[in-house]
């Protein structure tokens, strides 16, 4: 499976944070925030990764990240002129995914909890299995998202956008699965009054077909908004707090990659070392030296 990450649009909601900078290149307390979606596709496995971004921002991702190696993972990147929809994401990636089922994560969610990581590869199970796999995941008020109903096997009944009287407490978060197929379902997607392709659109394909899994996110999972400053400093407290109290990073990309075995300690330790002014330097050097 690959991994695509949709950095795009323009980040209005920020200004004028956003103005000459993308949001996703913003910190979340510590590290960029396109860092968290990025650790969602390393806990997954997932080693071959698409960055999408604006032709304004590209550069930037291009230098923040490189082509991947340090890490032991591949970045691709491309080009999306005008925002057009979350799952415009699928037609732009068309060469990249090829033959491959695929995930997406948005560039601007933020995931925390235990066990996280069975839980992505039983998505991927899921979605190759059946077709395609998003997740739901309990909120108070699921009036302000998309909402997800599903029977007691996970398949999905309905999703609704935004709806007065919602079916279920479950909302669909920024993080899908699909087979292959999903590039050919996005080419047939019809835009929306807002001249967008929507992901709503894609998954409501997939549900016709009674392909369309749910899997659902326990209590211990944490979902962060970051699409105001309100929700950037929320978000940042989070990540401080959790760091503080339990003394491991959250969503370090370098830590996950050595965890993993993308890479040895002494790839990590050289980071480590070219950071080594930083706590985030210190953090990658203390796991080496715990390792010993």
């Amino acid at each position: 499976m690959k991994g695509i990450v949709l950095a795009g649009g323009k980040g209005t909601r920020l200004y004028p944070n956003t103005i000459v900078v993308s949001k996703q290149l913003l910190p979340i307390y510590d590290k960029p925030l396109i860092y968290y979606p990025i650790s969602v596709l390393l806990l997954a496995g997932i080693r071959e990764i698409l960055i999408i971004s604006t032709p304004h921002d590209i550069d930037n991702y291009k230098e923040l990240l490189g082509d991947g190696s340090k890490i032991g993972v591949k970045f691709e990147y491309v080009v999306q002129q005008e925002p057009r929809g979350l799952a415009d994401a699928f037609i732009l990636g068309e060469n990249f995914i090829k033959n491959d089922s695929v995930c997406l994560v948005l560039g601007d969610n933020v995931f925390y909890g235990q066990a996280f990581s069975k839980l992505l590869h039983s998505a991927i199970e899921t979605a190759e299995k059946y077709g395609a796999n998003i997740f739901g995941l309990m909120v108070k008020d699921p009036r302000e998202f998309g909402v997800v109903e599903f029977n007691d096997e996970g398949r999905v009944i309905s999703i609704e956008e935004k709806p007065e009287n919602p079916k279920s407490s479950y909302a669909v978060p920024g993080l899908y699965f699909y087979d292959n197929s999903v590039v050919e379902i996005a080419k047939n997607v019809k835009p929306s009054e807002r001249g967008e392709i929507e992901i709503t659109a894609v998954n409501n394909e997939y549900l016709q077909q009674g392909k369309l899994m749910v899997t659902l996110m326990g209590r211990g999972m944490a979902w962060l908004d970051t699409g105001s400053p309100k929700g950037m400093y929320k978000a940042s407290g989070f990540v401080k707090t959790v760091q503080e109290m339990q003394g491991f990073y959250i969503s370090c990309i370098e830590e996950i990659a050595w965890r993993k075995g993308f890479i040895s300690s002494a790839q990590l330790r050289k980071i480590g070392e070219d950071l080594k002014i930083t706590e985030y330097g210190q953090y990658l050097l203390s796991l080496t030296e715990d390792r010993k």
